[in-house]
């Protein structure tokens, strides 16, 4: 590894912990009376999904699939989410939020934007989209790569 790769993998993971430890601490404190970070996460990602799977949660997260159904299995305990059998293939389990769910999902949206955006004022718009951009990138090699680098 060159010394530039080197330097910029040490600035990268220096900023990389501030950053995701404050901020989830402050997601973590914001939503603490309604759901846990992860079960934030995961009611988002049953949001973008029409038909979402234990699978796919699994895939996302890049964890095993009965990490992802403890999660479940609480977030049902608790009445906001709910499977459903396909009625073609009824091992087939998909992944609603009820009426409750989305209550609780869109106030914890609100409240984490009300933590994200005050960082944001900081930067020029322009910025935050390549910033974004950038991000979502590394992001995208990372899932075509499986998670490892080539």
């Amino acid at each position: 590894m060159n010394e530039d790769a080197s330097h910029w993998i040490n600035r990268y993971m220096d900023v990389y912990l501030v950053v995701t430890r404050r901020i989830n601490a402050q997601i973590r404190d914001s939503i603490a009376a309604d759901i846990t970070n992860d079960q934030y996460l995961i009611l988002r990602l049953i949001n973008g999904q029409e038909l979402c799977t234990s699978t796919y949660l699994a895939e996302s997260f890049a964890v095993g699939k009965s990490s992802i159904t403890a999660i479940i299995n609480r977030l049902v305990e608790a009445g906001m989410v709910e499977r459903t059998r396909d009625e073609n293939d009824r091992r087939q389990v998909y992944l609603s939020m009820t009426e409750n769910g989305r209550s609780v999902y869109e106030e914890a949206e609100k409240q984490i934007q009300e933590v994200i955006s005050p960082y944001l004022f900081d930067f020029e718009k322009k910025d935050i989209e390549n910033f974004i951009m950038m991000f979502e990138k590394l992001g995208r090699l990372m899932q075509e790569s499986g998670g490892k680098s080539n």
